[in-house]
């Protein structure tokens, strides 16, 4: 018998049993030792929470979970719409950089294919990525074009898109989808159709958007629960319409609602600083021009609170499931807005400013071994800092394309001194505001190929409302040259 066939058999098969055993072994202890992460969004919400100091709003569960991380209080996105937003936080690079400066454009692959995302690096890293409702901008299947499968584990999951359910809201949305289709054709529940602005039907939470969300995040969960996950949830409100289940409206009755009492442009603002409301006026309830009626601003107001306490739920419901299987200790939570919401305020309905109510955003960070645990700190943060934070909780390794700063050191010690600056900018056609955020200013530059065009500059100390624009005054001409050249020397430049 020959025997040095079946020895090298022997042998090979031996070494391809170590080898499948030592990959098997990688794949299952890659992250081991490390964080599970859960990644929660909510579209439009601005920090009127209770836990930042709006006593009047119910929002226990996002209290509960303020009590057990650090609260960033003035924590800003850089760029004052969703698309913007959420793919400058989702990538660590600025709009400039990105080039995306609003909800339009191309894809980011066709510029930058090879870009590693911080949902994609957990998933490089060993981790199960998974998306849940609307994370980048598509919130919808029907609308998933700017969504991106090499980030994520498995493909993105949304609910479907129906807002209304009143015999109103349907009619309204019904009519909307008549506008542009066929008279026979009544598909208007699988469609992004704008009816009414707000609607309060009397429905259990999950037959909305956000309910169902909350139960695909609980189902996942208990499926992925036992090896390590990267878990964004996406929620839509507070996002127009203001549709929240009854029992989320009877929070704020209607005797107690109070709207803005700054419903007008600030007094010297250049006109490049307003908007036209485009998106709030494509609902069927809100004029094409002119003010909203004063009952129906009382309404929206409301609404939006009611949507606020809505979402609030959704996120009890998640984190009472990661409690309930033991995960809280190994799980860092991040919640976080992708922008603000003006309610009037500032003469404006909607985004896309760069105004403070815009670009002000909710940030808590929640997870093992935090010593600011219950804190809040005033640390002039940005969304773009949420990758880099991410990758040192993490122990990965940082990217070189990284625009941020990590936050990890104010989560031992929130009070300590941090940047100078936070950094905000929308366009208004070819001519860019850029904004900046000191400790005490706000101050925006409106530029067309780089000549300036409009000057904002508000005191936070005097004017926490921004009502009055400052930069035209003769008392603040040598501010406005230090803040001009301070913004000049901060602002990063395009890669």
């Amino acid at each position: 018998m020959n025997l040095i066939p079946q020895f090298t058999r022997s042998v090979l098969l031996i070494f391809s049993i170590l080898l499948l055993r030592s990959d098997s072994a990688i794949r299952a202890t890659g992250p081991e030792g490390k964080p599970n992460i859960l990644f929660i969004a909510a579209d439009d919400l601005r920090p009127q929470l209770g836990c930042y100091g709006y006593t009047q709003m119910i929002t226990p569960h996002l209290d509960a979970l303020a009590r057990r991380g650090l609260v960033f209080e003035r924590a800003y996105c850089q760029a004052a719409t969703c698309r913007a937003s959420r793919l400058s936080l989702l990538t660590g690079m600025r709009p400039d950089s990105t080039r995306i400066h609003t909800n339009g454009g191309p894809h980011f692959r066709s510029r930058m294919p090879d870009l590693v995302t911080l949902p994609q690096m957990f998933r490089n890293s060993g981790y199960r990525s998974l998306s849940l409702g609307k994370i980048f901008h598509g919130a919808f299947k029907v609308r998933s074009k700017w969504n991106d499968p090499t980030s994520w584990s498995e493909s993105e999951w949304w609910p479907g898109p129906r807002y209304y359910y009143s015999p109103e809201g349907i009619a309204s949305a019904r009519r909307t989808f008549a506008r542009t289709n066929p008279p026979n054709v009544d598909d208007w529940v699988n469609q992004f159709v704008l009816g009414q602005a707000w609607e309060a039907p009397d429905i259990e939470d999950n037959v909305l958007y956000d309910g169902q969300v909350a139960d695909k995040a609980i189902e996942t969960l208990r499926r992925i629960h036992e090896e390590p996950f990267f878990l964004a949830v996406g929620f839509l409100k507070p996002h127009l319409p203001f549709v929240a289940p009854k029992k989320y409206w009877d929070l704020y009755p209607a005797d107690q609602v109070s709207a803005a009492d700054n419903q007008y442009a600030p007094i010297g603002s250049p006109p490049y600083a307003m908007t036209s409301w485009g998106h709030p006026r494509s609902y069927t309830d809100i004029p094409k021009k002119g003010p909203i009626p004063e009952q129906l601003v009382h309404k929206l107001t409301r609404g939006y609170a009611a949507c606020a306490s809505y979402v609030d739920a959704q996120v009890g419901r998640v984190l009472a499931e990661l409690d309930q299987l033991g995960l809280r200790d190994n799980t860092i939570v991040v919640f976080w807005g992708d922008h603000g919401f003006h309610l009037g305020e500032n003469g404006v309905w909607g985004k896309t400013t760069n105004f403070e109510l815009a670009t002000r955003v909710p940030l808590i960070i929640s997870g093992p071994d935090i010593n600011a645990a219950g804190q809040s700190t005033k640390a002039l943060v940005e969304l773009v800092d949420l990758y880099p934070t991410l990758c040192e909780l993490a122990g990965l390794n940082r990217p070189g394309h990284l625009e941020g700063r990590s936050l990890a050191p104010l989560l031992d010690t929130p009070n300590q001194a941090w940047n100078q600056v936070a950094l905000s900018q929308f366009p208004r056609g070819d001519v860019m505001g850029r904004s900046m955020r000191t400790d005490r200013w706000r101050f925006t530059r409106w530029a067309k190929a780089n000549r300036t065009v409009g000057l904002e500059l508000y005191d936070h100390e005097t004017d926490p409302a921004e009502n009055h624009n400052l930069a035209t005054s003769d008392a603040h001409v040598e501010l406005v040259k230090q803040l001009t050249d301070q913004l000049e020397t901060v602002w990063p430049k395009r890669r």
